[in-house]
């Protein structure tokens, strides 16, 4: 069996989708494993390692994927890496269906089975799989580094000669994963930390970080632990509430998401306006659109005398650490649609069924067949 990485192509992307590690225990258990040159180097896997571990080096895209049953991807492959796509590999990446129409619909052509992280339903036995998990990590703590680094002021309280520096105040938006690493992060940095989530279940998850949970009565339990979309009047009162919570933090972490939907905007710029010279808002959601209303993905805006800063990518940020994770769940998944070394993937698995946009060509739900104009092979998983 042979499986191919190669490099991603998306701008500013520095992640790769299998380290050298993990290579070496998939060469051990029979595969061959072609990566192309460079892949690794911006994580700091240079191609030596991936030697050494047992993988073929190859000179371009095409020349890794010759032969290959399986691709390993973090970003959904472009329509010019479709191109070279053997027929019937099957892909595993985040494909983020609704934003890759086209390069699905250039897959379906191809009879290729296409996998999803960002599908992967949230049950105790795919905790080692989920990716949007390992890769949020990451985000949080970034987050956290982030802010300290644009504030002009310290985090902890200092107490010297010369007069006590009283700590920052952080408030911290969406206490999922990514927020209670912010929440971590921002504590050990000695700050003090406010949380706020529209999901009354956060808090005391938030508290038990140190963080003190703010309540404004405008709750919105979801399934499968993640917040369902506010109603407009709902959004409305909560950002009418969290107007004097903004106004009195030096820090804004945000990092609100409902899959599959625009990111909520939480946080107005006449509230940002509200903020001290020199406050920082970080929007993690910034490539879903934001979580403020003056967000521009990459780029840091001036309201008023605040700072907000859009984070794109933030996984790509922190690299080694997160391709290091996201290897683990590629490999863990990757057992679930392979058998001895060989493609043969458990159709009977709630968890292939959910994760799988593509099974040879075929959409696995009308939703997808609708979206893709492609035809549907239905299927029905076990449980969990």
């Amino acid at each position: 069996m042979h499986l191919a990485v190669i490099s991603e192509r998306r701008p500013g992307e520095r992640r790769v989708a299998l380290t050298p590690d993990v290579i070496a225990k998939l060469c051990a258990a029979g595969w061959t494993v072609a990566v192309e040159q460079g892949a690794g180097a911006a994580a700091s896997f240079p191609d030596e390692q991936y030697l050494q571990a047992g993988a073929t080096i190859a000179p371009t895209p095409a020349a890794a994927l010759s032969g290959a049953q399986v691709l390993a991807k973090v970003n959904a492959p472009s329509l010019e890496e479709v191109d070279v796509l053997p027929e019937g590999i099957v892909v595993l990446s985040f494909l983020q269906p609704a934003q890759s129409v086209e390069a699905l619909q250039a897959m379906a052509t191809k009879a290729i089975t296409a996998v999803s992280f960002d599908l992967l339903p949230r049950i105790s036995r795919a905790q080692s799989m989920d990716a949007l998990s390992s890769q949020a990590t990451v985000s949080g703590y970034r987050a956290g580094l982030m802010a300290a680094e644009h504030l002009h002021k310290f985090f902890p309280m200092f107490m010297t000669a010369a007069g006590t520096v009283p700590p920052a105040k952080v408030l911290v938006m969406g206490v999922g994963v990514a927020g209670l690493q912010a929440i971590a992060t921002a504590r050990r940095l000695g700050a003090v930390v406010r949380a706020y989530d529209v999901r009354a279940a956060a808090k005391e998850e938030a508290e038990s970080l140190g963080a003190t949970f703010v309540n404004l009565n405008v709750h919105a339990e979801g399934t499968g632990g993640y917040a369902r979309e506010l109603s407009p009047e709902e959004l409305a009162a909560q950002q009418a509430a969290l107007m004097a919570e903004v106004a009195a933090s030096d820090v804004v972490i945000t990092t609100a998401a409902v899959p599959g939907r625009k990111a909520p905007v939480l946080v107005t710029t006449a509230a940002i306006s509200q903020m001290g010279p020199g406050a920082v808002v970080v929007d993690m959601a910034a490539d879903g659109g934001g979580n403020c209303e003056p967000t521009v993905a990459g780029e840091t805006v001036v309201v008023n005398q605040a700072h907000v800063v859009g984070m794109s990518n933030p996984p790509s940020q922190m690299p080694t650490h997160a391709s290091f994770l996201y290897a683990r769940n590629v490999v863990n998944l990757l057992g679930l649609f392979t058998k001895d070394a060989a493609v043969e993937p458990d159709w009977s698995d709630e968890i292939v069924v959910a994760t799988t946009v593509l099974r040879e060509g075929k959409a696995t739900t009308a939703a997808f067949a609708e979206l893709l104009g492609v035809g549907v092979h239905p299927m029905s998983g076990g449980t969990s």
